[in-house]
């Protein structure tokens, strides 16, 4: 009887995942270094490495590098979620080519499972080309015995161009262990790093020779897992099936301080519609829907206020009429005239399976559950054909003055007809 095959992981991740989808409609930016703000053009959250080259710190606030990106003519942009996600589908679905084993794991990365392949790396390589080919993204690839020694084998793909963005993990890799801090290893935060200091074990190597009952003991079972992991014994599988997703927030600051009612309402509005078209995206309904509000965390005592109300449905819904009444409802509780309201949000809690509602005995008058599912369902699909907000409800407005500031974004080239990149003239 054969030894049943050692798993092997691998981890496809996007070199620099906003930029590089920023520059794969702009060439001119290659070389160049870029980054992309956050919400409200606030925060750098990506950068490419020309940006990370120039010491521009991940999650500063702009205004305080501004003259850095003025003096090297870094190239801004605002963030462009629906770009990144539509490209991020599009390596996922290059991916599913080469593997039905596959757990995508966040935006721009994903695990494979790669057993039994006589040479990984060669494997790996094609996956590797495939993908920048196909759709245009660099990517790097890790491969280990387990997640976490792929994780830091992805590390070394990306950084030593050596490996011409693939690394396989050594059957011995304590060399390579021995070089990388506590906190540089998948699921060790800074809190957890610096405790791991205060025990002396400051290298991965260290961690992985540590007592796991000690570690788990001291820190818990999670840490102890990463031990394990990175002795070359599994602890996490590839997790392919989507777990369920227990709730959905939309949550946005406002371009400005916002004091009217009439405004807040047609922000929350507004967020409540997003919420509701993931929520039937995923063929769920929700039971509770919960509104939040408040003022800057660092405006006067006087003005500082956070408050939150919710709404429990007589039976679960998706449609997002119903939503936006009980929205109105509990902005009405906790709204407080004057104040300079600085963030709103919804969150869609009790989600379970449209298919399988259980209907109240004594529904409002009026309702007709076939009716409104046609209605959304007609919506969700101008609005995928022709772009975001075609068909919107009244109530959100029309001149949103609170809206996000996004005054650096690119097209949507892939997902809005009127953005599609023209060539010639």
């Amino acid at each position: 009887m054969s030894k049943k095959s050692a798993p092997l992981f691998a981890l496809v991740d996007v070199n620099n995942f906003y930029a590089s989808c920023e520059r794969l409609f702009e060439p001119r930016l290659e070389g160049v270094a870029v980054v992309v703000l956050s919400n409200n053009d606030g925060c750098v959250i990506a950068r490419s490495q020309e940006a990370k080259d120039l010491g521009i710190p991940m999650g500063i606030a702009v205004h305080k590098v501004k003259d850095v990106l003025r003096r090297e003519r870094v190239r801004v942009y605002s963030s462009n979620y629906a770009l990144y996600g539509d490209l991020s589908g599009r390596v996922v679905s290059v991916l599913k080519r080469f593997t039905p084993y596959l757990e995508v794991y966040s935006i721009d990365e994903s695990f494979l499972g790669i057993g039994g392949f006589a040479d990984p790396a060669a494997y790996c390589h094609d996956i590797k080309d495939t993908v920048l080919r196909w759709t245009g993204l660099p990517v790097s690839v890790g491969i280990g015995v387990t997640k976490t020694l792929a994780k830091v084998a992805n590390r070394i793909a990306k950084k030593d161009p050596r490996h011409k963005g693939v690394f396989i993990m050594p059957d011995n890799p304590d060399p390579v262990l021995g070089n990388l801090n506590t906190g540089d290893i998948w699921g060790i935060g800074r809190r957890l790093a610096a405790r791991l200091d205060r025990l002396g074990i400051t290298t991965a190597l260290e961690l992985k020779n540590a007592d796991p009952k000690f570690i788990r003991a001291r820190l818990g079972v999670v840490v102890e897992r990463t031990v394990l992991e990175l002795r070359g014994t599994p602890c996490l599988a590839l997790e392919m099936t989507v777990p369920a997703q227990k709730g959905i927030m939309v949550s946005r600051g406002f371009a400005r301080r916002v004091t009217e009612y009439r405004d807040i309402e047609a922000a929350v509005a507004s967020y409540v519609s997003r919420a509701a078209e993931k929520l039937r995206r995923q063929g769920l309904s929700t039971n509770k829907l919960t509104i939040s509000l408040r003022t800057s965390p660092f405006a006067p005592a006087s003005e500082r206020y956070a408050n939150a109300a919710g709404f429990v449905f007589s039976e679960a819904t998706s449609d997002t009429t119903d939503m936006i009444k009980a929205a109105r409802h509990c902005l009405k509780k906790i709204y407080k005239p004057g104040l300079p309201y600085q963030k709103a949000g919804v969150f869609l809690d009790a989600l379970e399976d449209a298919r399988h509602t259980q209907r109240s005995l004594f529904p409002p008058a009026g309702t007709n559950p076939d009716k409104s599912r046609a209605l959304m369902k007609a919506v969700d699909r101008i609005n995928a054909d022709w772009g975001h907000d075609t068909v919107r409800f009244a109530v959100t407005g029309i001149q949103r003055s609170w809206a996000m500031k996004q005054n650096q974004k690119s097209p949507c080239y892939t997902t809005r007809w009127q953005d599609l990149k023209q060539v010639g003239g």
